[in-house]
């Protein structure tokens, strides 16, 4: 795997499980995965040179992140291709449309999927031509490079618009869609086209980042699930996608539109670690490998994960005591992250029947990780 954060780290420890052999090619030994793994390399994504090296000895090679420039992903499918390198899964066809959310856009709208509107902007003139079509707010998103919240701003006004524009990023216009939850499709496919569906999660996010995931998704009618999870398996194909699936939706009142797509391991599939019969790291191990896919079904009625961020307090392990003590049902997962404030270092999560009472429960043993006091205290 390409990227040694926590995607890397969890995967690792499904690998395990399974008895794969599973290596990372860490940025830095302090990586979250590298603090963990034996034989973890050192290394750029960025050097082609290196990352051949690295992919000598494998069989497979996926990624935790999307970082890879497109060109070196092709030399090595090329490699791949003659038999002297392995295969790479995802393919750079398919990772093109995480790398480039531009090219996302058009490849929806090529094959019909609803998405927000949207229209490349290179200057003022054109968020304002945007604007006078959809209203403000504008939505002006990181062509590349965005993730967690970064890299994407709404703009209320145009002096707003201006000074993101001012910055030397590449960004497009999207309309501002009101939405009444933000959900999430995760799905696996593997290289012979067998499929499996999670089911549809809602995430709920502050200032663009996930705090919470609910899962199944309250309230969601089945028959939108079902469109949901078709709709994610419709896109695995015609993407040519090998691995793991992610996408996010807005449930409007139009009905369902794609937001973005991940395909790796995501953090709305976190949950299924305690919460499904097969967790999205053993999943994608499998799809990536071509082996039979794990049934995907969840393990309890009701599953609630949040995430743990980063303090003023450093001592996170500290309050381990607190936190087991007082839920004995906590599952607790830390990442080796160093506890920086805003920063994602964990996540927790509980299953069982009652939803308030499971996002209760998870929520006062994230806040207490995180900074010492349950939420509200």
């Amino acid at each position: 795997m390409v990227g040694a954060g926590q995607l890397a780290r969890m995967t690792g420890q499904a690998a395990i499980g399974l008895g794969i052999g599973f290596r990372v090619l860490a940025a830095s030994p302090t990586d979250s995965a590298a603090l963990v793994l034996a034989g973890a390399v050192t290394g750029d994504y960025t050097d082609l040179a290196g990352l051949r090296a690295f992919a000598r000895d494998c069989d497979v090679v996926t990624f935790d992140h999307e970082h890879v420039p497109g060109a070196h992903l092709a030399e090595l499918e090329k490699a791949a291709a003659d038999g002297s390198g392995p295969a790479v899964r995802p393919g750079p066809a398919a990772l093109r449309y995480t790398q480039d959310k531009l090219a996302m856009r058009e490849r929806l709208r090529a094959l019909g999927v609803p998405c927000p509107r949207y229209a490349p902007v290179t200057d003022l003139a054109g968020v304002s031509a945007c604007a006078a079509e959809w209203g403000w707010p504008v939505v002006l998103k990181a062509v590349a490079g965005g993730y967690d919240g970064r890299g994407v701003w709404v703009c209320g006004t145009p002096a707003e618009a201006a000074a993101v524009l001012a910055h030397p990023v590449a960004v497009f216009a999207e309309e501002h869609v009101p939405f009444q939850a933000e959900l999430a499709a995760l799905v696996a496919r593997s290289p012979h086209g067998q499929g499996a569906a999670y089911p549809v999660v809602q995430t709920v996010q502050r200032g663009g980042v996930c705090h919470e995931v609910l899962a199944p998704a309250p309230g969601l009618a089945p028959r939108l699930a079902r469109n949901a999870q078709r709709l994610a398996l419709e896109l695995a194909a015609a993407l040519d996608v090998t691995g793991l699936l992610a996408v996010e939706l807005f449930a409007a009142d139009g009905g369902l539109l794609v937001n973005e797509l991940a395909m790796r391991p995501h953090n709305s599939g976190h949950w299924t670690i305690e919460g499904a019969r097969t967790s999205q790291f053993e999943q994608h191990l499998r799809a990536v490998l071509d082996l039979p896919l794990g049934d995907p079904r969840m393990a309890a009625p009701q599953v609630v994960m949040a995430n743990v961020f980063g303090s003023g307090s450093a001592d996170i392990y500290a309050r381990y005591e607190h936190v087991m003590a007082a839920d004995p049902g906590v599952k607790v997962h830390l990442y080796g992250k160093q506890a920086r404030p805003g920063r994602k270092i964990g996540h927790v999560t509980v299953v069982g029947g009652d939803l308030g009472g499971l996002r209760d429960r998870a929520a006062r043993a994230a806040a207490y990780l995180a900074a010492g006091r349950e939420e509200g205290a």
